[in-house]
């Protein structure tokens, strides 16, 4: 009894059409990923096949973007190189499920995340910049920010928790704050996820009906749909005034939150020089529909 890889063989072999070939190499490669761990786990789940397939394809995309994650951060710990990198964005835009594929497979010694909670008492009568300081990376170390000093762009004024001078103050002194990090060797790198309206709405509707989730809703969060279009006007401001040459932001379409994690780590390893990069087995080079530079005269964007 034939099996049916033996009948797409025959196929393969006895096809002449160019598209009828294209068609069945597909079906023999979408038949081998049924066939891994994770493709039979979800069959058994009755789970569509196109969606298992895309969920293997991610799976194996994302295990090989890791694997150069890992070459990245012994380049970087070897090398005693100091990276940044924010994670901004709106209310549920998928920071932090970026952030967790980020270093899901690195040495928790070389790497830190940075999610500072609501400042103390003491903290709101220091430098601004002040508590952020004190989590700047160390040489040979990555720090992910998962939110950072860009609070004061957006949060804090959107929401009453500054004031208009101190929002000033702010505007005017970040740029020359990054140009100094930047100047002293640090690789910064700013992230802003952006989704749409509707996308917002959707995830929060599945925080509130899925038990596990509940504790990432909050107050702030319960207000995100509502503080919309005043939300998007300090957005706009905080680009046109902190998108600078040495440190621009970076878009990140994150209405798809799967292709999101991968162009987003794929833009973090184009960037970075280091050693091995020539040997990966896997594209570095990340989709500019998905992941792109902030420019101010071609920005539309959906979040």
């Amino acid at each position: 009894m034939k099996t049916i890889y033996e009948d797409l063989k025959y196929l393969e072999d006895h096809v002449e059409e160019k598209e009828a070939k294209r068609v069945v190499k597909d079906l023999e490669k979408r038949f081998q990923l049924l066939r891994t761990k994770s493709g039979l786990s979800q069959l058994l789940k009755k789970k569509k096949l196109a969606k298992i397939v895309r969920n293997v394809e991610y799976e194996q995309e994302l295990e090989a973007l890791q694997v150069e994650l890992i070459k990245l951060q012994n380049w970087v710990y070897d090398n005693k190189k100091r990276v940044m990198i924010i994670f901004e964005g709106r209310d549920a835009a998928g920071k932090g499920g970026a952030i967790k594929r980020f270093i899901q497979y690195l040495n928790p010694r070389k790497f830190r995340v940075a999610a500072l909670p609501k400042p103390t008492e003491v903290e709101t009568g220091q430098f601004y910049f002040q508590r952020y300081f004190k989590h700047l990376p160390d040489p040979g170390e990555i720090v992910f920010f998962d939110r950072s000093w860009y609070n004061r762009a957006i949060v804090e004024p959107v929401y009453g928790f500054c004031t208009e001078e101190q929002y000033e103050k702010f505007m005017m002194e970040v740029p020359e704050i990054e140009h100094a990090l930047v100047d002293d060797g640090i690789i910064l790198i700013k992230f802003w996820f952006s989704i749409s309206k509707e996308t917002q709405q959707k995830r929060f509707k599945e925080r509130m009906s899925n038990p596990l989730k509940h504790w990432k809703l909050s107050p702030v969060d319960q207000k995100a749909q509502e503080m919309w279009d005043k939300i998007t006007y300090y957005k706009e401001e905080m680009f046109s005034r902190t998108h600078t040459g040495y440190a621009p932001w970076i878009i990140v379409d994150s209405n798809d939150k799967k292709s999101a994690r991968l162009e987003s780590i794929r833009y973090v390893l184009s960037q970075i020089p280091y050693e091995g990069r020539e040997d990966a087995k896997i594209n570095l080079h990340h989709d500019p529909e998905i992941v792109e530079r902030y420019h101010r005269r071609t920005h539309q964007e959906k979040g």
